[in-house]
């Protein structure tokens, strides 16, 4: 469901009315049951809310959304588009209550909506977000996120941290890890014999030790011993301002490796904001999400866009028949 001040439920709704995603998958909500019927009755979407204790109790038939009813959000209390305690952890139990279904084989796939990090960390919950709680509660050592806009597609080095600490997490280990997570996920997808790029950290990928050291130090070695597996990388670190454009319209490359966070998230959202795609890799369960926030200006209006929402329906089913 996501944040329950943000836009979660109200794009939840619209994406499940649309009827070529319920055509793909069975869907069960998982949130508070009250506050997704509240969004049908803003959105406007013609629709029956059926709560539900367990995915087995679920009929998923037509015009009938099963929620999974945590029973955690009171109305009265709600603010669109505030942070709020109650909504931090309505969002975290969500999550929660999703990734132990995951995890138990009673669902297939979780998509998730944004989540909003101050509210969660309000709540008591001190993550950096919905990776951070995944990798936690599964008890996974190494998981990246991979964006998706179409057929561009970026994994990430490091993340929800600092620049300076970015440059730091760049180790030859670490970058060799990201190229074994994106190709196993390419290989998922469908894609037969995936090319890689990664990404230089420095402009011009270092300049030859002129403009820094990482790259010949850390990410050359990553990528020689990637190659040395026989996984398709290109054999050196590309520029970082010109890999982006050779696999978007080059057609180069099926997914670039990036090192930090907006190295990898400023162009996908350049490109496709409305469509991306967030996945997990590394897990030991299926999750995607929307690619952006809880866009508080929007709660409560029924104007908010779920295309996100639909495209990461749509990737989560293809990861499910890619086992």
């Amino acid at each position: 469901m996501g944040d329950p001040s943000g836009t979660g439920p109200e794009i939840l709704v619209k994406a499940w009315a649309d009827p070529t995603m319920t055509a793909m998958a069975r869907w069960l909500a998982i949130g508070d049951a009250s506050c997704i019927a509240q969004a049908m009755r803003i959105t406007g979407v013609d629709g029956v809310v059926r709560r539900v204790e367990s995915p087995a109790d679920a009929r998923y038939t037509e015009g009938v959304l099963d929620v999974l009813d945590l029973h955690n959000v009171d109305l009265a209390r709600l603010q669109f588009g505030t942070v709020q305690v109650m909504s931090g952890r309505a969002a975290y139990e969500a999550v929660e209550r999703a990734i132990h279904l995951a995890l138990g084989g009673e669902i297939d796939a979780i998509v998730t909506s944004a989540l909003h990090k101050e509210a969660l960390n309000l709540a008591g919950y001190h993550y950096d977000g919905h990776t951070e709680i995944l990798a936690t509660l599964t008890g996974t050592k190494s998981v990246t996120m991979m964006l998706i806009a179409g057929t561009f597609r970026v994994t990430h080095v490091s993340t929800h941290c600092s620049l300076r600490e970015a440059i730091d997490r760049v180790t030859k280990p670490r970058v060799l890890d990201v190229i074994h997570l994106t190709h196993a996920a390419l290989l998922r997808m469908g894609i037969a014999a995936p090319r890689l790029a990664v990404a230089g950290l420095n402009p011009h990928a270092g300049e030859g030790g002129l403009f820094g050291h990482e790259d010949a130090q850390e990410i050359q070695p990553a990528i020689d011993a990637a190659r040395a597996e026989g996984i398709d990388v290109y054999p050196y670190p590309v520029a970082p301002d010109t890999v982006f454009y050779r696999m978007s319209s080059g057609k180069e490359f099926d997914a670039v490796v990036a090192m930090y966070h907006d190295q990898g998230h400023i162009p996908t959202k350049v490109l496709g904001f409305a469509e991306g795609v967030n996945v997990t890799l590394g897990l030991p369960i299926i999750r995607t999400s929307v690619d952006h926030g809880t866009a508080f200006d929007k709660a409560g209006k029924g104007t908010a866009d779920a295309t996100s929402l639909k495209r990461a329906v749509e990737v989560a089913v293809r990861l499910v028949r890619g086992r």
